[in-house]
Parts: structure tokens; sequence; C-alpha cells
């Protein structure tokens, strides 16, 4: 048997062939955007004449977390903060929102959103509700507890 006829030789090959493929896909995708962008430009110029559409920030996509509503993430945080007696990681945290929610084991994806989540709505709000102390990793408490 060649190394070309192996079973994991060509299950590789053709693994590279459909990241290729995706990537060829995406390349077209992004010509078609900027494209479509450079129209919404030329449109901008007409109805106002010296507009910079550099101006313009990219705006990302909002990506919905399943388990928590907008907005509901820091809320939760703190209730998990309000039954501990003393200050917790954002590991803690997370591990506690995901009992609460009946998630046993979680993904990675679902571990990386997050962790991000909290670790930014706790971080927003340092000072105003919630302290850290100066430790690696962080722990949080309520301010005033």
């Amino acid at each position: 048997m060649t190394d070309v006829e192996s079973p994991v030789v060509f299950a590789l090959m053709k693994l590279h062939a459909e990241l290729g493929g995706k990537i060829k896909d995406n390349q077209r995708e992004a010509a078609k955007l900027r494209a479509d962008m450079k129209h919404v430009e030329a449109v901008l110029q007409l109805v106002k004449p010296g507009f910079n559409a550099a101006r313009i920030a990219p705006r990302r996509r909002y990506n919905p977390n399943p388990l928590f509503k907008r907005g509901h993430t820091f809320r939760a945080a703190i209730e998990v903060l309000k039954a501990s007696p003393e200050p917790m990681t954002v590991d803690q945290i997370m591990a506690a929102l995901f009992r609460s929610k009946g998630v046993t084991e979680p993904t990675r994806d679902q571990q990386r959103h997050l962790y991000g989540a909290v670790n930014k709505s706790l971080t927003n709000n340092e000072g105003k509700s919630v302290l850290s102390d100066a430790g690696r990793p962080r722990k949080w408490s309520l301010l005033g507890s």
C-alpha cells in the first residue's frame, strides 16, 4: 500500500480540499460584500456629496446567547455573587450560571461565550456594583459586602 492509498492520507487530502473550497467561497463572498459597500458609498456620495464613508465604523453582529437574554447575564452573575459568602472568580461564577440553567457539560463555545459575557459585564460595572481584587485570577464581590 503506498502513502497515497492510505485511508488517513486520503481523508486528510479530502479535508484539505474541503477547507480550500470554503476559503474560495469566503473570498468570493468577501469580494461581493466589498462591491456592495462600494455601491452604498457611491449612493451616499450622490445623496450627500463629500460624505466621508471612512468615518463609519464596521459594526459587529450581535451573537445571541441561547441561555441568557441580552442584559440578563450581569443580573444572573449578581445573583450568584449575592448567594456566595466569599468572592468568586469568573470561572466559578460561570460554573454556577451553567448549573442554574441545567447545563451539566457545556461545550467549548458555550464556555467561551459565557466567560466573555460575564467577564465583560463585571469589568464594565467594576466600582459601580461589583469590586475585584488585584490577584490573578481576579475575584469578584458585590460592592459593600
